[in-house]
């Protein structure tokens, strides 16, 4: 499967911010990103790094 997890990045520390991300959407200020069951969520941020052969989305928050 291709789906990847999104973790988000506060100063050296990650946590977990959605598992089995399918979609990553610019919106509005951030972005939309839909897991594989159509669930969505939405944040103020930009994408700092991704990894996808480790299944790996880093994320950082914009103001």
């Amino acid at each position: 499967m291709c789906e990847a997890n999104a973790y988000l990045r506060d100063g050296e520390t990650e946590e977990m911010f959605m598992e089995s991300v399918d979609i990553i959407e610019p919106y509005e200020n951030g972005l939309k990103l839909i897991d594989i069951f159509g669930m969505q969520k939405f944040i103020q941020a930009k994408i700092k790094d991704m990894t996808l052969l480790n299944h790996r989305i880093v994320l950082e928050k914009i103001d």
